[in-house]
């Protein structure tokens, strides 16, 4: 009698340590790993695809050269798939994304349909979304009473499953494809950048697990809103792409945290978590977040369509050196500050007007941390027009954020290299220096940087005009 084989359907979750569902088909017998590359209607960014290029090449190593590549609707393939292969059960993580949701669904009835199992695991959420509710069973709207009396007062999280201790790999598909053919690069090399700041792999994941519990944690409360000080954890990306566990993530920081005698400490890293999970939720209740309004009052938001404005905004050229810096960083390594995310953010939104869902496609295709739910809330939130809302009347003031938040100027200058012998005065309102000061800096407006392509002031007064029209409207 022939030995139980399954096939295992790897997501978002790239990886071989802490990977229940791997782990569970591992047991069964031999195990078939497969890759779909599917066309959905959320198509992966430019810098997504390039993660997801090697974050599939480190995987297939760690494999032994056993995943199989597959291009197209994974509905039809894992269902042809399982029956072509005779197998007894197919194995994934849940994902909760609206599309990923109906196809797991679709896929498990097929599957019932001809006696095949299907199993899902949780392998990328601390709680899952329907187990945080309000008492009366509805969803949160607000991130406090969801990560205080929500998350923290349930049970603990899954502990992670650890290493696979052995698995019998299958290599029987005839349709895989070689990893170049799946496109996933373009071939125009603007990639420099990413290569240099990321390592996309397991291995990398835990090292900057370890670098950031080691070097970081204790400064991260205060550190985190200061760019030039490195105290990210560096581990967003390979959270969305599942290199690493969730929960791995979460046993480490508690048990360190656990270190610290002196209460040097707080929980503000892991109501970074939770911010993700409720993200998640969000987008679980509320699948139409990526695109409407949460606050429907803001539909008739007067968004002005301003390309030149935008094309500025996106390559850094607007005239405010502490938002340029943010959006060069964001096209040069595929990753923002998070300060800055919230600083570039509003002077899209507010100070240009500019629809929030122009924003939300230009990062969707710049970060390699690209998630669905984290990146619709955020642009939401940012906007004034989700559930849990920055107020309307609460815009970033780009040079006042950088004299706060880069008090050397050490990431503004790096990043906008023009200016480097500016003085710090004048960093951020290039403006505002004497014709003798621009001039030992080399510097001319409009030549050798941008003017500013709006008044921050009047910006601001017609931003709130703007918001307290809306606002009237919806009372």
């Amino acid at each position: 009698m022939a030995s139980p084989k399954c096939i295992y359907w790897f997501r978002n979750d790239l990886r071989i340590s802490d990977n229940p569902a791997l782990s569970a088909a591992a047991e069964i017998g031999e195990v078939l790993p497969v890759f779909i590359l599917s066309d959905s209607e959320n198509d992966l960014g430019s810098a997504s695809k390039w993660w997801l290029h090697h974050s599939l090449h480190d995987l297939n190593e760690r494999l032994g050269d056993r995943l199989n590549l597959l291009r197209g609707d994974a509905t039809k393939i894992i269902c042809d798939l399982a029956k072509e292969q005779e197998v007894d059960a197919v194995f994934w993580n849940r994902c909760y994304e609206p599309t990923s949701l109906a196809q797991e669904r679709s896929i498990a009835r097929n599957l019932e349909q001809f006696g095949i199992g299907a199993n899902s695991f949780n392998g990328s959420a601390l709680w899952e979304p329907w187990e945080v509710l309000k008492g009366d069973g509805s969803p949160y709207k607000v991130f406090t009473p969801f990560f205080r009396r929500g998350c923290l007062s349930r049970p603990l999280p899954d502990e992670p499953v650890g290493e696979i201790k052995s698995v019998s790999l299958s290599d029987d598909v005839e349709s895989g494809m070689p990893l170049e053919d799946m496109n996933l690069l373009s071939a125009d090399d603007w990639y420099g950048g990413l290569r240099e700041r990321w390592d996309v792999s397991e291995a990398g994941a835990h090292q900057n697990l370890n670098e950031f519990l080691e070097n970081k944690l204790s400064g991260y409360s205060e550190g985190r809103d200061f760019p030039s000080r490195h105290m990210s954890s560096n581990l967003s990306p390979y959270i969305s792409w599942g290199l690493i566990s969730v929960h791995r993530i979460y046993q480490r920081l508690k048990q360190r945290m656990g270190q610290f005698e002196d209460g040097s400490y707080d929980d503000t890293f892991l109501s970074q978590l939770g911010w993700r999970g409720f993200a998640q939720s969000l987008l679980y209740h509320f699948p139409d977040l990526p695109e409407k309004n949460m606050q429907r009052k803001f539909d008739s938001f007067p968004w002005i369509e301003n390309e030149s404005n935008f094309d500025a905004w996106k390559t850094g050229q607007t005239g405010y050196p502490f938002v340029d810096a943010a959006m060069r960083e964001l096209w040069q390594t595929g990753f923002m500050h998070n300060r800055l995310r919230m600083v570039a953010g509003s002077f899209l939104v507010k100070n240009l007007l500019i629809d929030w869902r122009r924003g939300r496609d230009w990062f969707w295709d710049c970060l390699v941390d690209a998630d669905l739910a984290n990146n619709s809330m955020g642009w939401q939130w940012v906007s004034g027009c989700g559930v849990d809302a920055a107020p309307y009347f609460r815009v970033f003031n780009p040079v006042t954020q950088g004299r706060k938040f880069d008090p050397d100027g050490a990431y503004t200058y790096r990043y906008v290299p023009e200016l480097q012998k500016l003085p710090i005065k004048y960093l951020f309102s290039p403006w505002d220096a004497p014709a003798a000061v621009l001039e030992e800096a080399e510097v001319v407006l409009g030549t050798d940087y941008p003017e500013p392509i709006v008044d921050i002031a009047e910006s601001r007064k017609r931003a709130l005009e703007a918001y307290s029209m809306v606002r009237s409207q919806g009372k």
